[in-house]
């Protein structure tokens, strides 16, 4: 992409990012973006002076490490929900990538990551190439890589009767178990893919092709965005990233689990959603997916703290939440449009 296409591409992105001109328009913006964070902000106040035990030091690290590994696959969720796509295979991903790290441990902890890496990255470049190149609706094309995926993870553990273990003493169960300050190593490591993510995603062209092609794809296009290598890198970030926080929560169990991941998908997409990326592509931000993320745990874990409530109840809060969020955020985009 030339200099002035990238500068035409950042200008189109600003315009969507940017607070718009009246008063009312600016509030619906602030809205839009930063509204996950403010609810955030009311419950955890909310459930700091309601429950005694929610605002201690452990139970809020656990939220956090329960948070990091959902939160590593909404950040490749928040890429191609931008672009204006769907990934609907990173809950089984998510799952594989944990049963590829147990299996691989055997030959050492660096291919215990590199193998999930490697295959769930193929995983999602395969799905990018198809929907990029061929065209084929992202919805289809991921929930077939959602069976898919799981066909796999069902074929190297036997239909799910054997568990790959993941030694105690192993540097990747180190990684996936220590802690530091009272948080363990992968919220660490999330904070800093996020980091790089909304250095990517603000400060560099690849970003904004991301979001020009979310925005308009044929106007992209038309500007020169390499709108099917943009698309197709997305879908690979999106199943490192899965495949990644399997691993990791692998390690921290010290086992591949096969029957995690089921609906994880939906919780990711939730995530961004609630964190202000509009699902028809265009805008959104990794702050507000880490609003979401964190949103979503604080709601199950004030759920926990009532005693006669089953977590069940989280994903019927979560549903309505997200229902809410998207009513919403229709409204104040045909309001904006209309200014």
């Amino acid at each position: 992409m030339t200099s002035e296409q990238v500068t035409t591409s950042a200008t189109a992105t600003a315009s969507l990012e940017a607070p718009p001109g009246s008063g009312r328009e600016r509030v619906f913006g602030l809205i839009q973006r930063h509204g996950a964070a403010a609810v955030l902000v009311l419950l955890v106040a909310v459930g700091s002076l309601t429950f005694d035990r929610f605002p201690t030091g452990e139970n809020l690290g656990n939220i956090t490490i329960t948070s990091s590994f959902l939160a590593m696959v909404a950040l490749g969720m928040t890429f191609v929900i931008i672009t204006g796509g769907i990934d609907l295979s990173v809950g089984s991903v998510f799952a594989l990538g944990g049963v590829l790290a147990a299996y691989g441990v055997r030959w050492g902890s660096l291919a215990a990551l590199l193998l999930p890496l490697v295959v769930c990255g193929a995983i999602g470049l395969l799905q990018g190439l198809l929907i990029a190149k061929v065209r084929l609706a992202p919805f289809i094309v991921t929930l077939a890589g959602l069976l898919g995926a799981r066909g796999l993870l069902l074929s190297i553990s036997d239909e799910g009767s054997t568990t790959y273990l993941i030694p105690h003493d192993s540097v990747l169960a180190r990684i996936g178990q220590g802690e530091f300050l009272g948080l363990g190593y992968p919220v660490y490591l999330t904070l800093v893919f996020f980091l790089m993510g909304a250095v990517l995603l603000q400060r560099t062209g690849f970003g904004q092709s991301v979001y020009a092609i979310g925005g308009a794809e044929d106007a992209a296009a038309l500007m020169g965005v390499p709108v099917a290598r943009t698309k197709a890198t997305v879908y690979a970030m999106s199943g490192v990233l899965a495949g990644l926080a399997g691993a990791l929560n692998a390690a921290r169990l010290s086992s591949g689990v096969t029957i995690l991941g089921t609906g994880m998908e939906l919780d990711a997409i939730a995530a961004v959603v609630i964190g202000g990326t509009l699902l028809t592509g265009g805008a959104g931000s990794m702050s507000g997916t880490v609003a979401g993320v964190l949103l979503l745990g604080v709601i199950q874990n004030l759920i926990n703290q009532i005693g006669d409530l089953s977590s069940s109840y989280q994903q019927v809060v979560s549903g309505a939440f997200l229902a809410v969020v998207v009513v919403v955020q229709t409204y104040l985009s045909r309001v904006q449009r209309l200014q």
